[in-house]
C-alpha cells in the first residue's frame, strides 16, 4: 500500500523538527562520511550539484559534502531561483564563493551566472521521505522535479536522508525517481 504524499510530508517534517541542533550535525557528519567513502569508489564523478541546507527546516548539512568536493578539485554547482521564480538555474560554486539567505531560508550564492548544466555528473537532491523503490517526497513545490527532468536520463541522482526508507509512496508521472540514497546507517541503490 503507498502512502500518502502529504501526510508522510506533515509527518517527516515533524520528525526533523524534533531533532536537535547536535543530531542534525551527528546524522549530517555521518552521511557525509558515507558519501565520501560512495564517492572514493567512483573516482570519474568531477561535476557534483549539491542543494544548500536551508538550517531553519533542519535538511542534512551538505556544506560539509561542498567543501570535500572543492578539496578534490572537482566542479561543484548549485541552483537558484530564475528571476520569474519558477524554476531552478544552475550556477558554478568556488571556494571563494560568497552567499546570502533568502527569505525561504535558502544560501544563495552571489556574484554567480546561470550555466548549461550539461556537465553535471551526480545531483545531491533535498528530501523529507523516499521509499524502497527510490521514490521521494520533497516540500511540495516540484522545483527538483522539474530540475532532475531537464537533465540527461544519464545523470545520477542521489538523496539525503536522516530517516530509513518508507514502504512505498505513490509515484505520479512527473516524479523523478532516485538512483542512490544516504542515510545516516547506509547508502540504498535502486
Amino acid at each position: 500500500m503507498s502512502l500518502d504524499k502529504n501526510l508522510l510530508r506533515k509527518e517527516y517534517r515533524l520528525k526533523r523538527k524534533a531533532l536537535s541542533e547536535e543530531e542534525v550535525q551527528e546524522f549530517s557528519t555521518k552521511i557525509f562520511l558515507l558519501f565520501k567513502d560512495w564517492l572514493s569508489e567512483k573516482p570519474s564523478i568531477l561535476h557534483v550539484h549539491v542543494f544548500l541546507p536551508i538550517i531553519h527546516q533542519k535538511e542534512v548539512n551538505t556544506l560539509l559534502i561542498r567543501d570535500y568536493l572543492f578539496e578534490k578539485g572537482a566542479k561543484v554547482y548549485t541552483s537558484v531561483l530564475g528571476e520569474e521564480r519558477s524554476q531552478m538555474e544552475t550556477v558554478l560554486i568556488e571556494p571563494s564563493t560568497s552567499y546570502t539567505i533568502d527569505s525561504w531560508g535558502i544560501p544563495v550564492p552571489l556574484n554567480v551566472g546561470a550555466i548549461d548544466p550539461g556537465e553535471i555528473q551526480l545531483v545531491l537532491v533535498p528530501m523529507l521521505a523516499f521509499d524502497l523503490k527510490g521514490n521521494r517526497i520533497g516540500f511540495g513545490k516540484g522545483y527538483y522535479d522539474q530540475f532532475l527532468a531537464s537533465l540527461s536520463p544519464k545523470v545520477l541522482k542521489m538523496g539525503l536522508s536522516f530517516f530509513s526508507p518508507v514502504q512505498s509512496i505513490l509515484a505520479e508521472n512527473h516524479d523523478i525517481p532516485l538512483d542512490y540514497c544516504i542515510t545516516t546507517e547506509k547508502v540504498f541503490t535502486f
